[in-house]
């Protein structure tokens, strides 16, 4: 089974066409001469709200938890209020793509991007309240709320670059996805530079700003997209997509991912805390998994095309997010102490990991697509990557969610058992299907 797989992976007459043009001809990018001008505009535009949308996401993780505690809040509380965004991203997600093109697909990206910079900037006001209920009551809205705008701006983003790359939709998405990793990075740094220049609204309102910004750029100048510029081939749903083991067995290996993620954004800063860092260095902190991610990324995406199974790297991928854990603890059962050094090795070691569970999945999901016989087609690759994203804020929403509760029961130490436990059925499963 495992031979007739990987030759299944390797050789299917359509593995990798969603790197090609419908002719077979290399895609567009190859080329920047071929892209028109209002591609180009695209691009620009969109890949700003990227950026700028996924800094706003991210810039709050090296303070925000303070400043909930000063208010008299619990890592649970504010590890919810981290964990909301990506529920009301999970559930809303699916709800938005069904409706997308009755709203209008660029007036739903430029509202969501209003509403998430509003939402922001109001993010930001939440210093000036006294009482713990009502900080916390408002942070859940206005986090919800810029939940809700992000995500319709991002599923309407998507269907943009959709209609206006129509030959190279994945290699384009996957730029734009570029894009966001970047500002998802530079968020916490970001964020705690500005939050050390001039408090706790600074980052909140410079970043809202910049988005009201880039979304009046996207009015101005992105070409108005056609409710007829729709997704050709036969339609499939994402239940249908999800009875492909392998596409399912991707999926969990999206949501562990995120699990790590999100455990480390809600509870490392209170961890790390005894450190006595500065709000830079906090943010520096955060960088290192993503910065890692970022720079090892494209090595592991060559060799799951070139040499290695992809649920292969997604086994090691797994391992290296259990050591990783390991040692930023570190676990109870090792009778060492916290240390700076070990934090910081085990965050490096986190990126390989996130790099061997991200880059595998979205390009296996799609290849166990194909070959369980749906179409190689848009419809295809907007399904998997809706469901990606999905899976993705599952995970989100039930790391900082999760790793609040147990912070405050058990402690950063035996907390990291979650994460450890949940790769470790992972690798198992992994071992069972290869």
């Amino acid at each position: 089974m495992p031979e007739k797989l990987n030759n299944l992976y390797n050789n299917h007459p359509n593995n990798h066409r969603f790197f090609q043009t419908r002719d077979g001809s290399p895609p567009p990018h190859t080329n920047s001469k071929i892209f028109t001008k209002r591609q180009w505009l695209t691009l620009i535009a969109i890949g700003g709200f990227h950026f700028s949308s996924a800094i706003c996401i991210s810039l709050q993780a090296p303070f925000y938890p303070q400043e909930a505690e000063s208010k008299g809040a619990t890592a649970t509380e504010y590890g919810l209020v981290f964990g909301s965004f990506e529920l009301v991203a999970f559930l809303s997600s699916p709800i938005i793509g069904k409706y997308l093109y009755s709203m209008g697909v660029k007036t739903t990206l430029n509202c969501g991007i209003i509403i998430a910079a509003a939402s922001a900037i109001c993010f930001g006001l939440l210093d000036m309240i006294p009482t713990h209920d009502t900080f916390i009551s408002l942070s859940f809205l206005l986090r919800m709320t810029e939940s809700l705008g992000s995500t319709a701006a991002l599923v309407a983003a998507f269907s943009i670059t959709a209609a206006v790359f129509p030959q190279s939709v994945a290699t384009t998405f996957a730029t734009l996805e570029v894009f966001y990793g970047l500002g998802y990075i530079a968020g916490p740094t970001l964020g705690g530079l500005l939050f050390s220049l001039g408090g706790y609204q600074l980052p909140f309102i410079t970043m809202g700003s910049i988005m009201i910004t880039v979304g009046l750029f996207i009015f101005l100048v992105l070409p108005p997209i056609s409710k007829t510029e729709a997704l050709d081939g036969e339609k499939v749903s994402m239940q249908q997509i999800l009875r492909v083991p392998g596409v399912l067995l991707d999926s969990f290996g999206v949501v562990s991912i995120s699990i790590s993620i999100g455990f480390y954004a809600a509870t490392l800063e209170p961890h790390i805390r005894e450190f006595g860092l500065s709000p830079v260095s906090n943010g520096l902190m955060f960088i290192i998994s993503g910065g890692t991610y970022a720079l090892v990324a494209p090595l592991v995406g060559r060799i799951c095309d070139k040499w290695v199974y992809p649920k292969k790297v997604m086994c090691a991928g797994s391992l290296l997010v259990i050591t990783s854990y390991i040692l930023v603890g570190p676990s109870p059962f090792l009778p060492l102490p916290t240390t700076l050094p070990f934090c910081i090795f085990g965050l490096v070691i986190h990126g390989f990991g996130i790099a061997g569970l991200m880059v595998p999945t979205f390009i296996d999901s799609i290849c166990s697509a194909v070959s369980a016989g749906f179409q190689d087609d848009i419809n295809t690759y907007g399904i998997i990557s809706g469901l990606w994203s999905s899976s993705f804020a599952l995970g989100a929403f039930i790391g900082p969610s999760v790793a609040g509760f147990l912070y405050d029961s058990v402690g950063f130490r035996y907390g990291t058992l979650f994460v450890i436990g949940v790769h470790l059925i992972l690798v198992r499963i992994q071992s069972l299907s290869s």
